[in-house]
């Protein structure tokens, strides 16, 4: 997990890179001449949050409703939805979920547009799916995915931003601001804050995340990487609906990450961590500027609010990590898991 951890810079490099770049831009150019009404994203798992952050991009950079499938709906129940009007985009690092296979199947012989965004070009789902997207991530070596999530997210950035061209390009601008990713990303992970934070919530017995838009999908990322490397339940939230009951439950015995970044969900997140404050909430905020009252911060770069999950997860991945080393476990191997699971 450690290696996989630490290839991420070199994977950031490796998608931006003019050859992947270029394939990428390229199905972005079939996209967008195909002009879909609305995007439909199904995926499981870790690619389930990167899929999340794909529909935010698509709502808010493309306009186009944007929303999750649910597999059983066609794998379970039956059911045959008419996705003729939508691009239907299927999330996987493995390729081999036969649900998703499905779901893409079933979306294409209604008439959907069908992209794979996956780290295994030659799987069943990319075979599935008209479009492909080759993540390039390399081999994973641990079982939880943390470098073939990253890639998901920058895949999906590109796919989005290059639909919102027309042509599939990225323009300059953007293609400058993500040419400084691979640096900003080895920057975070030479923090030794990560491991640091490890020892002080080494007894937690529970811990909650929370962010809001963009930096929801990384709440929901870090919660998974807890619970399957050290065990920990973690319950993730947006920040809205964290004030909607579950705060109540906030107190000095419980943990809190929450994600603010410089954008419109960060600024929304700083009206939150009073409320938190004020029920004596353990916070640790990841961000890229000290919030008032709150000591612990796990610093990242000032970026773009749609390019901070790229970093935010970084030392929340890091955590994990160091968590499941200092409770004792290996987080290599969690225990019950396999790096492909195949489900109806």
């Amino acid at each position: 997990m450690a290696a996989d951890i630490a290839e991420q810079p070199a994977g950031y490099a490796r998608l931006l890179a003019p050859d992947q770049a270029d394939a990428i831009a390229r199905v972005a150019a079939a996209v967008a001449a195909r002009r879909p009404r609305h995007v439909v994203f199904t995926a499981r798992g870790t690619s389930d949050h990167a899929a999340l952050y794909g529909a935010y991009l698509s709502e808010i950079r493309l306009g186009l409703p944007a929303g999750l499938a649910s597999p059983s709906v066609v794998t379970v129940f039956g059911a045959r939805p008419d996705f003729s009007a939508a691009l239907v985009v299927a999330v996987s690092q493995s390729g081999g979920s036969s649900d998703l296979t499905e779901v893409v199947r079933q979306a294409r012989d209604s008439g959907a547009l069908t992209v794979a965004v996956t780290n295994t070009a030659d799987s069943p789902l990319a075979a599935a799916a008209e479009l492909t997207v080759d993540i390039a991530a390399g081999h994973e070596r641990a079982v939880a995915a943390t470098k073939t999530y990253t890639a998901e997210l920058l895949a999906l950035l590109m796919l989005v931003e290059g639909v919102r061209a027309g042509d599939g390009r990225l323009p300059a601008a953007e293609r400058a601001a993500l040419a400084a990713l691979p640096e900003l990303a080895a920057q975070v992970l030479a923090d030794p804050a990560p491991a640091q934070l490890a020892l002080r919530y080494r007894f937690a017995a529970q811990l909650v995340t929370t962010g809001r838009g963009y930096a929801y999908p990384t709440a929901r990322e870090a919660a998974l990487k807890l619970m399957e490397t050290s065990y920990l339940p973690a319950l993730a939230f947006s920040g809205a609906d964290l004030l909607h009951g579950p705060l109540a439950m906030a107190d000095a015995d419980i943990p809190v990450l929450a994600l603010v970044g410089s954008g419109p969900g960060g600024r929304s997140m700083r009206e939150l961590l009073p409320r938190l404050a004020e029920r004596g909430a353990d916070l640790v905020t990841v961000g890229s500027a000290e919030v008032d009252g709150v000591p612990a911060r796990l610093a990242v770069p000032q970026v773009d609010e749609r390019h901070a999950p790229l970093l935010d997860i970084l030392p929340l991945q890091r955590l994990a990590l160091a968590l499941a080393l200092a409770r004792g476990e290996n987080p290599d191997a969690p225990r019950g898991l396999a790096k492909v699971t195949s489900t109806r």
